[in-house]
């Protein structure tokens, strides 16, 4: 697990978009999945120019606006929910400038937490956010479109969605200290204390992983029924069985060095005896 120290707030979706470019591994994430809280027509432009499909899930999506860019076009029942147009013209003279854009993001020229400070002067948008916006209407029409109409991208995208929120959970669980809250001023500190975060949560995830399958080999073994639907919702995330409270002691048994598991705990025994 990756963490990045970016400023931002639940409104301004620009974070995500910092965490993307921004991260250190070797992933090469293609879909973003947020929550409701973090879109806007500029934000939906910006992924598509950077190569992202940002898909949100939007909880008010009976009220959202749907744009067309023909005005001639016939889009049968759509008709009358699309009535906005989107200006084609203003995507098209700034066209170079979104490509420099998008470029300069990629490079690491400019910073995407700070991308708003160059699309505004005093306050207002400038023609090239006008024109980011008009192209993320786009593809934010597409979006929310396809979004109701299929079943298997909505699952998808409460399933991802409900992955980050049990991360979420064990970091909170594991970051007990100080409500969990970042109290280093500096970044450096800050990411010295995610990275110790990232790694405890790591070692969870692999002694869960192993110790899952360990389980899985023993049920086949004694004739159990594994479906592979029921190993698909399982998750390396769970920790209601791991002590995160009390003394902590690294000794590791001889067994363990030698690289055999602990005998698994029997479904019947008192949970007292979990480390």
């Amino acid at each position: 697990m990756n963490a990045v120290v970016v400023p931002g707030t639940i409104r301004d979706s620009l974070f995500l978009l910092a965490v993307v470019l921004e991260q250190q591994t070797e992933l090469h994430p293609t879909e973003i999945m947020t929550d409701t809280g973090a879109y806007t027509d500029v934000i939906f432009g910006l992924f598509w120019l950077l190569g992202y499909r940002f898909s949100p899930r939007i909880a008010d999506i009976g009220g959202a606006r749907y744009w067309r860019v023909d005005t001639a076009a016939d889009y049968g029942c759509l008709n009358g929910v699309a009535r906005h147009r989107v200006n084609t013209n203003l995507i098209k003279e700034n066209w170079d400038d979104m490509l420099r854009l998008a470029g300069s993001l990629k490079l690491g020229v400019v910073q995407a937490t700070s991308i708003m400070r160059t699309l505004r002067v005093d306050d207002r948008p400038t023609k090239l956010a006008q024109a980011v916006a008009e192209l993320g209407r786009i593809e934010k029409t597409i979006h929310s479109l396809t979004y109701i109409d299929d079943e298997s991208k909505r699952r998808r995208t409460l399933t991802q969605l409900n992955r980050g929120e049990d991360r979420h959970k064990l970091a909170r669980a594991v970051f007990h200290g100080k409500r969990g809250e970042l109290r280093q001023r500096y970044r450096e500190g800050q990411e010295d204390q995610l990275g110790a975060l990232g790694l405890a949560l790591n070692i969870i995830v692999l002694w869960n992983t192993l110790y899952i399958n360990a389980a899985l080999d023993q049920l086949r073994a004694e004739g159990f029924p594994v479906r592979p639907e029921d190993v698909a919702r399982l998750s390396p995330l769970v920790f209601e069985h791991i002590n995160l409270l009390g003394r902590y002691a690294f000794s590791v048994p001889e067994t363990v060095q030698r690289g055999e598991l602990r005998p698994l705990r029997n479904p019947s025994d008192s949970m007292e005896d979990v480390a």
